[in-house]
């Protein structure tokens, strides 16, 4: 156990450093983190063995890793050397920045998560409390939608009880460093996640808007938005990254006119719009955002 200063810091998550330096200032109460981390690693690594060995669907989600020589691909390895040892100690909750290195086989990533989740609150004995980063924008060579699938994965396990996800689509001004600089803001709107959620606190606003339902007029769509306090705006001329498709599945790109909590949106290529898909590819750029700073959490309405 360290005192955190100067020299504690040098090794430790600088999102958690700055998700705990959060809580104290807001709760005025001593802040315990333990940092057990391992960069590149896949989650099957981060729960126990038999959970990945009783489902066929993990199996195949472990197997599609292949090796590495620089981390752990055997299914519990780092569950075994770095959560187990802690479970003695009580916690209130944790928080999880992973999901890169599980693009090969993003299907299987919200339910893993919640299988992952089960797990620690079953060997705690206690429903903690489980707070995520979803995947930041980044130029993958990768262009089979895998990454933004898994980020469609992370935002599903959003239905897991006690969990939430914070979005990171605006804090990143490079897209071809997988390490985006801006821990501080990531750290927190996970802490914003925990006050609100766990320790019950009021008037902060911590929920990304996400896509709630959408319907077509004619050559428009019109999508509709929750977790929007007051209204939508964009941060910019006009608003990036909408796409829409009709029957033809072709997507093309669209615009859009924000009115609260909707946006109408429509493209020339497409006369009866089916489909619509908002920074749905591997390094978006969007601009929209609740008034409140918030950004949208990217969304597709089809399942193609």
């Amino acid at each position: 156990m360290e005192v955190c200063d100067s020299s504690a810091l040098k090794n430790f998550s600088a999102v958690g450093y700055f998700f705990g330096k959060k809580l104290q200032d807001a709760l005025q109460v001593p802040i315990g983190l333990a940092d057990a981390s391992w960069g590149g690693t896949m989650i099957e690594s981060w729960m126990p063995a038999e959970v990945i060995q009783q489902n066929p669907d993990f199996q195949k989600s472990a197997a599609s890793h292949g090796s590495s020589k620089w981390w752990p691909v055997n299914p519990g390895y780092i569950y075994n050397g770095m959560i187990a040892p802690i479970t003695p100690f009580a916690i209130a909750g944790a928080i999880w920045y992973q999901g890169e290195s599980n693009i090969s086989y993003p299907s299987a990533y919200c339910e893993l998560m919640r299988q992952m989740v089960e797990s620690w609150r079953h060997v705690w004995q206690r429903n903690i409390s489980f707070y995520y980063v979803q995947i930041a924008p980044f130029a993958y060579a990768d262009t089979s939608l895998s990454v933004p699938r898994l980020r469609e994965q992370q935002t599903k396990a959003m239905s897991i009880p006690r969990a939430g996800m914070a979005v990171t689509t605006d804090l990143v001004d490079d897209i071809k460093d997988i390490h985006p600089k801006y821990k501080k803001e990531v750290g927190n709107r996970l802490a914003a996640w925990a006050l609100a959620d766990t320790y019950q606190k009021k008037d902060i606003i911590y929920k990304s808007p996400v896509f709630s339902s959408f319907e077509t007029k004619g050559e428009k769509a019109i999508v509709r938005f929750e977790n929007v306090p007051t209204e939508l705006i964009c941060r910019g001329n006009e608003v990036k990254e909408f796409e829409v498709a009709g029957a033809d599945r072709k997507f093309y790109p669209a615009k859009a006119v924000i009115k609260k909590n909707t946006a109408e949106v429509k493209c020339k290529q497409v006369s009866r719009p089916v489909a619509v898909r908002f920074a749905f590819s591997n390094a978006p750029q969007p601009n929209l955002f609740s008034k409140e700073g918030l950004p949208v959490t990217p969304f597709r309405t089809d399942d193609w």
